[in-house]
């Protein structure tokens, strides 16, 4: 029976999904090439509000958890367990006043009303994950950016998103060459809880009725440590200690 209701809710929810996409895109496209970088980010800020309201069709609440004050005048690298592509919006829209920007795979910048143009335009990095001589340049040159702007740099270290909420191990060569590029960086580790749940059944239909939560944790200034790979490995622990089973 909850299947035969996602089946419903995921149409209805597809159609909100989309037209968002489409209305947004000239909207991004106007702010972008007429107003500047301020409202542009303003736009993409409330795209992603109104994609996660998209999904309240489906019945998904959230819940975001900070107990931190995070100052704005400081690069961040927000490090974050990776389950779905709906953590992306959450992060957007919760830690907007930072200026959140991906490291995200090159297929992702183009072909998709709204998410491609910001990939491309709003100080993203797109990269052939399959090419280490364009990807490693790549963040780097990413990296360099958002010291130089005190925005936050957003990387999920495990690669590849966990279908059953399972954190999979880090892979830390994104990660350091983050912590070289961005020596000022306040790391921000933030716990992702049940976004998996969204494709439980695939793309279509979508689950339904899930509470995702973030949950973020201490932030650890990056110069307070010498040794990266015990930084990383504490970082890693703070993520998994707060994953639902």
């Amino acid at each position: 029976m909850q299947k035969f209701v996602a089946y419903i809710l995921t149409s209805i929810y597809a159609v909100f999904f989309l037209l968002t996409l489409v209305v947004f895109h000239p909207i991004q496209w106007f702010c972008f090439n007429v107003l500047g970088y301020q409202a542009h980010k303003k736009s993409v800020d409330w795209l992603q509000f109104f994609i996660l309201r998209c999904t309240n069709i489906l019945g998904t609440r959230y819940t975001f958890t900070n107990p931190y004050k995070i100052a704005k005048d400081q690069p961040l690298i927000i490090v974050s367990n990776h389950q779905s592509m709906y953590d992306i919006p959450c992060i957007i829209w919760y830690m907007r006043k930072h200026h959140p920007k991906f490291i995200s795979k090159q297929e992702l910048g183009k072909g998709i009303p709204s998410v491609s143009y910001n990939l491309r335009h709003g100080g993203s990095v797109l990269i052939d994950r399959k090419n280490p001589r364009q990807s490693l340049p790549a963040i780097m040159k990413f990296g360099e950016y958002i010291e130089k702007t005190k925005r936050a740099a957003v990387i999920f270290p495990e690669g590849t998103r966990s279908k059953n909420g399972q954190p999979k191990p880090f892979q830390t060569k994104g990660l350091e060459m983050l912590f070289k590029k961005i020596p000022s960086a306040t790391i921000v580790p933030i716990t992702i809880n049940n976004s998996w749940k969204m494709l439980r059944y695939g793309k279509f239909p979508m689950g339904i009725g899930n509470h995702i939560q973030l949950t973020v944790h201490e932030p650890l200034k990056l110069s307070n440590f010498e040794n990266k790979q015990e930084l990383i490995k504490q970082i890693e622990k703070a993520i998994g200690s707060s994953i639902n089973p």
